[in-house]
This record gives structure tokens, C-alpha cells and sequence, in this order.
């Protein structure tokens, strides 16, 4: 394998622009040079010296990286899908597909272990940043000792752009209070423009540009546009302005994470194509994947998982609403490889495409369960709090991927579109949790066009490939941190070699407790998430043992034939947990991973100010779960004044307190039942405290209550029940003052944004 080079000297100096067109800027990582000049007492006895800026290698390529969420092996039809992808297919085609390359199982762990070329536990980020704990290998924080390779290409002369999902940023920093140094824009990339979360509204997203919070509303294109759009916009000033230098670009849409919204033209193309249902998808599948040659020959079509019923078992109602869910996210695919062409046609156009190195990873992990058995409408509510109706789901089944639906398909099609294999996301210890297509296309430096390569791959190993390719330098220091060893092994060696051996031989993986070792074509592996032991006792989870060479789906397990094997493999996991920081094992019944979607930071007051941008929903104060109360100081116009004086949510799960026709107002929505309170009194000319409290229920009366009081004066209540644990769930929509982002918390009440036209001091939160 060609060694990394590394860059010794990468001491910081400030750079100065002079008149940027014309100048070449210095790079803020240039080292300080001693002045080669002569010096003299004035400008004219003066020789000047103009110090070399770093450059990147000569003819170095531009490299974009495209990142996609929640798409499983069998989705694409690069890879033998029935949805059509015709832009990864014309990469594949013009590239190479890699069959035999993994991620992490879930999303952020798989992003940080990307852009760090470092094992995912290794960063601090062995599961979300939303339910760390502060222990090395999961309190979400990044090392900056981890450089990533944004960093890693800025100091080699490179301009760097991020776009779409980061979900890297800890949660107690994703605010306006900073610090930034664990954003995009602090991590290496000189522009952001995309969101912080795990997933976001596609017709309504919460975007930042930069680290500045904006608001995009009305907004009337798909996010997925946006961001080409965007990349598309940065690509042009650069190479207009500075053409002879190359760009990193990271393009990590929403796409296709829930919820799966993409418009009707798009949808509406394969009506009626999956109405044969889950099974028939993954035979017609599992069949073109072993003509493309795919599949290692004698490869087997795994078993259905156990609790993923026949499609032939269920009912005419059943079909129906569950083929239009598939539907819906197959034009959502189509619709994200489309817009993602559009930049690969733009790289064409300006004669750049056969000198950008572009690697394109379907999916962060398998495809998502959180659908759950029956699809959802209604997204993260559904799964964390509030079961729908299937009768409901369809009587609004025109709405599914509309802006006013939040939807994922039920788990029968995560199984189909992780064909050939089983489980799905989160599934650390099944090739159907990890196993996703890749493909690179590099025109000017791959020799064969269409090739397949099927060495064993990991997504650490694409920061060494991509270092390899372009020939720059990995620094021994970037901003005064000595860096960690890269723990990523170059797959450079294949490019142009379909027979060069794998050089990744030793692989662990881990999410949720769910865990698994790779070892020279073996992998033994236990699965936590079906642990059915009263406690889930860590120790009752099984283990069991695979021959990958022999086995690629995982269809023979050995463990019983060959203990010995077993127990080499769980020594080599063991040894690997404790050298990357595995341990504590959780699972996602803890109370951190309820603090996902809680919101809870740990303060229970808090007073905030109209004119603040939107809080970022995990970051925000949480009106979900414990009592509360929420108090706005206001003074009404003479004519009266009306609007939002907060909202916390949207139309899927939220809370908002507004006025209106001279009343205070309270709506409320667990994304199915919603609740609209009124006071029986006007709200008086000028100061006000207008206010309602939320009062949690008990074990023995579980029933909460919604109270409003205007000048401490209760003018109306009503009992809530709660659909689940929590009074709602917020995570795609943030916290608003002054008025309602995003979507409407109750769409029969205002549109959005009402802002409140009177004088409003300030809101007090106290009892979270």
C-alpha cells in the first residue's frame, strides 16, 4: 500500500484578502514563512516578498463525497433495485460498484467515523450526540485530535463545502450560544449550509448557513433541491473565482431518512409497481443482483425475519396502504438521485467531471425500521409515542408524502430493500445493518469502466482512499492538536487492480448492544436487540458464528459446529472494545436514549427573548414530558394585538400559545389528537402576563391538564391524556418566541409564521 505522506508544519497565521477577485488569498493553515524581502525605510528602498501559499498537489482532482441516509443494499437499481437510480447507475457504470463495503449500522456514528477515518467509538461518537453520556466512546464530542478530512484537505490547499445532514454537533453546543468550534464550519469546512439533526421536514426543513440559523419560509422547493442548488452555486464562485484550485465537496442530503415527503410527480411514477408486495420485491431483486454478478456465486436470499409476516397473509387494506408507502419512498430515491445528477451534470458542463473524484455511499446504514410494522404517517410520534389507525393512515393516504404527512414504510420493506439480506438498521450484528452499496468514479484515474470489486471495505477506509488518491498530505498537527493514527485502511490498492487483496482484514462493530467482529472472512455476532431476558441482561445476549466466504447473507450459523472459532472471535471483540472504547455496552431502552427525543439539557428555568432565531429542538427547553408552565410578558396594542407568543413543534407533535380575536389560546397536538383551549375572558390593554401550565399526570392518574390564566386569573383547562411517554414529540421542528416556524402546530387556527404584532418582553419557562 503507497504510504501517507504527512505535513509537518501546519502552525496558523491569519490570512489577509486584498481585493478578493484578483488576489490569491493565503490559506489560514499556511505556515509563517521568514520574510525573504529587503526591508527598507520607505516603500521605494523596499524589495517585497509575497509568501508561497500551500497549494494542493499539481492537477490534484476536485472530490465529492455524497453520503445517503437510511438507503438499504437493495434499494438502488445500481444495485439490482427496483428503483430507478439512473445517475448512480451511469457513476457505477462510468466507476466501479463495491459489493463487499460497510458502515458503522447508524447514522451519525457512520458519519463521524467517515469523515474522521477513525472508528466511530474512537471519536466519542458510538451512538447520537442527542443520548450521549460522558464516557470516551460515547459523550459525542469529536476529538479535535481526530482531524477530519475537511481539515485534512483545507491544509492541503483544498476549498471545502458541507451540505445537508451533520448531526455530529453536541447537543449542549447546537445553539446560538456556540461553542463552534464542533460545527461544520469548526471542523474544517469554510461553508455549511444544511441542518444539525438527525433528520428534518423535507418541505419545511430547519436549515443553517453557516452557523447562523435561517429561516427559508414560504418555502416552495424540496430540501433535496435546495442543497443541489447550493452545491451547485459553491462549485460555480469557486471555479469562477479561483479555477485552478480543487474542492472537497461533502453532499449529505436528508434522502432518504424519514420522513419520506417528495412530490406526487415523483411518487406517482410507480404506482401500482409494488402491489406484489415485499416478498415478489426481494426474489425480483435478489435475481438481478446475481445477474449483475453482485452476489459471490451460491449466495442464498436470507430467510424472512421472523416477526415480518408473508405479503400474501395480509389484507386488501394492508396492500394497499403499505405499496403506496413504498411508493412514496421510491420517488423520494428517484427524486434524490435526480437532484444529485443535476451537480454531476453541472461538474460535466464546466469540463471538471473527469478530474473529481466522486464517491457515493447508498446509505449511512440499512434501511430503517422505524416505520415499524405497519408504516407510520406520522414519523418520530408514531414510533415514540402515539400508534396510528390503519383506517386513518388510509383515508389520508393521498396526503403521504405530502408536507402534511411525516411517513416511513413498514418494516416488511426495510427487510425488501436490504435484499439479500436480513434485519435492518441499527442491526450492528447483521450484514443488513451495515452492508451498503459504494461506488467511485474517477475518470481521469480508474482504467476500467463498470468493474466490480469485492474487497472487503469500511466506511474508515474512505478517508485513506481519498487521501491516496489526490496525493495530499495527512498533517502530523492541525490547529495545534497532535492527531490520533487514521484507523481507516486505503482500498486504493483495487482501484485499478479487480484481484488486489483486501487489506481490511479486522473489523468490530457495535449500536445499541447489538454487536459483531469481522475477521479474515469470519464473523461471530450477537444480537441485543432481541435479547428477550426480563432484564436484557448484556451476558443472556447469543452469539453466533458466520462463514462470509462461504455464507455472504448469514443463512448457516456455525456457532454450535465450531465453538472454537466462536470464542477466538469474541477474544478479538473483546480486545477491540476495549482499544476503541466500546464499553459501557447500552442499549436503547436506557434513559439517555429517552433523552432523544425528551429534549432535556438538564435546566428547568429558562427566560427567553423575542427576536432569537429558532431553537434547535434537542437543544431547546422540553415541554414533552415533566410539569411546567410558560409565562409571556406582554403589553397589547390599544386595537388589540394578536400571534404566536411560543411555540414549541409543528403540525406532528407540539404545543403553542398564541393570541387571537382577543383571547389567549392554547393548541396542542401528539401528531394525532389535538387540543384547542380558549380563555372565557378578553385579554385587557396593555402589560399582561399571559400564561399556561402543563401539569403531568400520575401513576395513579395518568391523565395531565392544560391550564390557561391571563394576569394569574385561570380562564380555562382541560385533562390530556398522553399517547405514550411523552406529551409530544419535537425533533423536527424547533422552539419558536414571537411567532411559528416551520409548520403550524394547528393548521386550523393560523398559518404560519403569526407573528405577534403587540410589544412582547419576554417568555418565562420554569418547572422542565
Amino acid at each position: 500500500m503507497k504510504k501517507i505522506k504527512i505535513l509537518k508544519n501546519s502552525i496558523k497565521t491569519t490570512a489577509v484578502l486584498v481585493f478578493g477577485v484578483s488576489q490569491i488569498s493565503i490559506a489560514q493553515s499556511d505556515p509563517r514563512q521568514s520574510f525573504k524581502g529587503k526591508l527598507g525605510k520607505t516603500e521605494k528602498e523596499t524589495q517585497t516578498w509575497k509568501p508561497e501559499s500551500i497549494k494542493a498537489p499539481a492537477n490534484a482532482p476536485n472530490v465529492v463525497w455524497i453520503l445517503l441516509d437510511d438507503v438499504g443494499f437493495g434499494a438502488s437499481s445500481a444495485f439490482g433495485g427496483l428503483i430507478e437510480t439512473p445517475t448512480f447507475d451511469a457513476l457505477a457504470s462510468n466507476g466501479l460498484k463495491y459489493t463487499n463495503f460497510h458502515t458503522t449500522g447508524i447514522c451519525a456514528p457512520t458519519r463521524a467515523a467517515l469523515l474522521t477515518g477513525r472508528n466511530s467509538h474512537a471519536v466519542s461518537m458510538g451512538s447520537f450526540t442527542e443520548n450521549a453520556i460522558e464516557t470516551p466512546g460515547y459523550n459525542g464530542r469529536i476529538p479535535l485530535e481526530a482531524g477530519t478530512v475537511a481539515e485534512i484537505f483545507k491544509e492541503n490547499g483544498y476549498n471545502t463545502f458541507a451540505l445537508g445532514k451533520w448531526h455530529l454537533t453536541p447537543v449542549e453546543d447546537a445553539t446560538a450560544k456556540g461553542p463552534f468550534n464542533r460545527w461544520p464550519t469548526g471542523r474544517g469546512f469554510e461553508r455549511f449550509y444544511g441542518f444539525l439533526g438527525g433528520e428534518t421536514d423535507q418541505w419545511h426543513p430547519q436549515l443553517w448557513n453557516g452557523v447562523e440559523k435561517i429561516d427559508i419560509e414560504p418555502n416552495s422547493k424540496h430540501l433535496t433541491e435546495l442543497l443541489a442548488d447550493k452545491a451547485i452555486n459553491y462549485i460555480a464562485n469557486q471555479k469562477s473565482l479561483s479555477p485552478e484550485k480543487p474542492f472537497f465537496l461533502y453532499l449529505a442530503p436528508g434522502a432518504t431518512h424519514g420522513p419520506h415527503q417528495v412530490a406526487k410527480e415523483w411518487s406517482d411514477k410507480y404506482k401500482g409497481k409494488f402491489d406484489k408486495g415485499w416478498d415478489w420485491y426481494r426474489e425480483e431483486v435478489f435475481a438481478r443482483q446475481q445477474k449483475l454478478g453482485l452476489l459471490p456465486a451460491g449466495t442464498k436470499l436470507a430467510k424472512r425475519n421472523d416477526d415480518i409476516v408473508a405479503w400474501n397473509t395480509l389484507t386488501p387494506q394492508q396492500k394497499k396502504v403499505y405499496a403506496r408507502f413504498f411508493e412514496v419512498y421510491a420517488g423520494f430515491l428517484s427524486h434524490t438521485d435526480h437532484e444529485i445528477g443535476r451537480v454531476v451534470d453541472y461538474l460535466k458542463q464546466i469540463n471538471q467531471l473527469d478530474n473529481t473524484i466522486i464517491v457515493v455511499v447508498i446509505g449511512d446504514n440499512g434501511a430503517s425500521k422505524e416505520g415499524t410494522y405497519n408504516g407510520t404517517s406520522l414519523g418520530l410520534s408514531a414510533i415514540f409515542n402515539a400508534s396510528e389507525n390503519l383506517e386513518e393512515i388510509e383515508k389520508n393516504i393521498d396526503k403521504i408524502g405530502t408536507e402534511y404527512s411525516s411517513p416511513n414504510y413498514p418494516l416488511g420493506w426495510a427487510l425488501a430493500a436490504n435484499a439479500p439480506f436480513h434485519h435492518w438498521k441499527s442491526d450492528a450484528q447483521t450484514e443488513g445493518g451495515t452492508h451498503n452499496p459504494l461506488i467511485i468514479s474517477y475518470p481521469n484515474g480508474i482504467k476500467e469502466k463498470g468493474g466490480i470489486r469485492t474487497q472487503y471495505g469500511h466506511v474508515i477506509d474512505l478517508l485513506p482512499t481519498t487521501v491516496e488518491l489526490t496525493g495530499v498530505k495527512i498533517p502530523e498537527q492541525i490547529n495545534g492538536y497532535k492527531q490520533d493514527e487514521i484507523q481507516g485502511v486505503s482500498l486504493a490498492n483495487s482501484v485499478n487492480d479487480a484481484k488486489a487483496v483486501s487489506k481490511h482484514t479486522q473489523q468490530y462493530y457495535e449500536i445499541f448492544g447489538n454487536r459483531s467482529i469481522y475477521k479474515d472472512g469470519w464473523k461471530a455476532a450477537a444480537s441485543h436487540s432481541e435479547n428477550k431476558t426480563a432484564d436484557k441482561d448484556f451476558a443472556a445476549d447469543k452469539w453466533e458464528l458466520y462463514n462470509l466466504n462461504e455464507d455472504w447473507t448469514e443463512t448457516n450459523n456455525l456457532a454450535a459446529k465450531n465453538p472454537e472459532k466462536l470464542a477466538e472471535l469474541k477474544a478479538l471483540f473483546e480486545s477491540d472494545a476495549l482499544k476503541y472504547n466500546v464499553y459501557p455496552l447500552k442499549d436503547s431502552r436506557s434513559q439517555s436514549a429517552f433523552r432523544f427525543v425528551s429534549g432535556a439539557l438538564g435546566k428547568n428555568s429558562y427566560v427567553l427573548y423575542p427576536g432569537a432565531g429558532q431553537l434547535y429542538a434537542p437543544g431547546s427547553p422540553s415541554l414533552n414530558f415533566n410539569s411546567y408552565s410558560v409565562t409571556a410578558v406582554t403589553e397589547a396594542a390599544a386595537n388589540g394585538a394578536e400571534g404566536v407568543l411560543l411555540a414549541s413543534g409543528g403540525r406532528f407533535g407540539g404545543v403553542s400559545l398564541y393570541v387571537k380575536s382577543n383571547k389567549l389560546h392554547l393548541s396542542y397536538t401528539d401528531g394525532i389528537k389535538r387540543i384547542h383551549l380558549t380563555s372565557d375572558k378578553n385579554i385587557p390593554t396593555g402589560k399582561n402576563e399571559l400564561k399556561f401550565s402543563y401539569t403531568a399526570g400520575s401513576a395513579a392518574s395518568p391523565d395531565g391538564q392544560f391550564q390557561l390564566f391571563i394576569n394569574g386569573e385561570k380562564t380555562a383547562e382541560t385533562a390530556v391524556k398522553k399517547s405514550g411517554p411523552l406529551l409530544f414529540v419535537t425533533y423536527d421542528e424547533g422552539l419558536d418566541v414571537g411567532k411559528d416556524s416551520n409548520t403550524p402546530v394547528d393548521d386550523e387556527q393560523y398559518k404560519v409564521p403569526f407573528d405577534f404584532t403587540g410589544k412582547l418582553q419576554k417568555v418565562i419557562i420554569q418547572g422542565i
